[in-house]
């Protein structure tokens, strides 16, 4: 069972609302200090960085932030850079943006910012992420596969940043029908617990234990500590998998979900 967990993170499913109500993005304002807060974005994700990064700064800026830094990283000499690394240090909240979670893992992995990154985390620094950025918040992410039934096609898995242990984070779920890969995932340890994350939604992760559902859609959490039958030996044959009993939790904004306990309830409402 997950024992531990020591920052303070808010996982996007991508897509997130940038038009209306931005319901999300001011949630991760907030949470960051709100007019006190000092901003870092991310773009290491992105194939179009500058680009990406503008958007968030012109949405926090339009909030009310008075300092939101980008942080562009090309290259692992980027990742390692003191001008960097202090901006972080003075942040009181951090954004992925989203893009290929392999380019974050590939640029940040051992460089000194992503020792940095660590250390805010465990000072509960709220680090944020939506698409990729959310995947890349576990100790091991999915990087691709496909396919409606679970086992058809393996899924394909690699190292994340690893804030979050026993967790395996998908993304844009429900709208690109990622329920097979979940499961799949899932079942290659049961150990971990399975989170799936529409788009324009959102899991509040503390160091408490808790997740909280905030956005329009659902997150879907798969439990298999309890499984007696799987055939994921079998699987690299071609067969479609089996996995039983399986406990499923689909929770959307109002509801909660108590990692240690993996039990979900009713949150206290909050207007955002």
């Amino acid at each position: 069972m997950i024992e531990h967990i020591s920052g303070n993170l808010l996982i996007i499913g991508g897509a997130e609302d940038k038009q209306k109500e931005c319901k999300i993005l001011k949630y991760f304002f907030r949470e960051a200090g709100e007019k006190n807060s000092r901003l870092c974005i991310i773009t290491a994700a992105s194939n179009a960085a500058e680009q990406a990064g503008k958007v968030y700064e012109e949405l926090f800026a339009k909030f009310g932030c008075p300092d939101v830094q980008i942080i562009n990283i090309y290259t692992r000499d980027d990742a390692n850079s003191r001008k960097n690394i202090d901006k972080l240090l003075c942040s009181s909240g951090i954004f992925f943006t989203g893009g290929d979670q392999l380019r974050i893992t590939a640029v940040l992995g051992g460089t000194e910012l992503g020792k940095t990154l660590q250390h805010v985390y465990e000072r509960k620094v709220i680090i944020a992420g939506t698409s990729a950025g959310a995947s890349v918040m576990s100790d091991t992410m999915i990087i691709g596969g496909h396919g409606d039934t679970p086992g058809e096609d393996l899924i394909k898995m690699a190292p994340g940043l690893g804030f979050l242990k026993g967790i395996i984070i998908d993304q844009h779920f429900a709208q690109r029908g990622r329920i097979g890969r979940l499961l799949t995932a899932v079942s290659l340890n049961p150990y971990v617990l399975g989170i799936g994350i529409d788009e324009d939604t959102s899991i509040h992760v503390t160091s408490n234990g808790r997740i909280k559902v905030v956005g329009r859609g659902t997150a879907l959490i798969v439990d298999g500590s309890e499984v007696v039958v799987s055939n994921v030996d079998e699987l690299f044959n071609g067969r479609p998998l089996a996995l039983a009993p399986l406990k499923v939790h689909v929770l959307c904004e109002g509801y909660e979900f108590d990692i240690f306990e993996r039990k979900s309830n009713l949150s206290w409402l909050q207007e955002f």
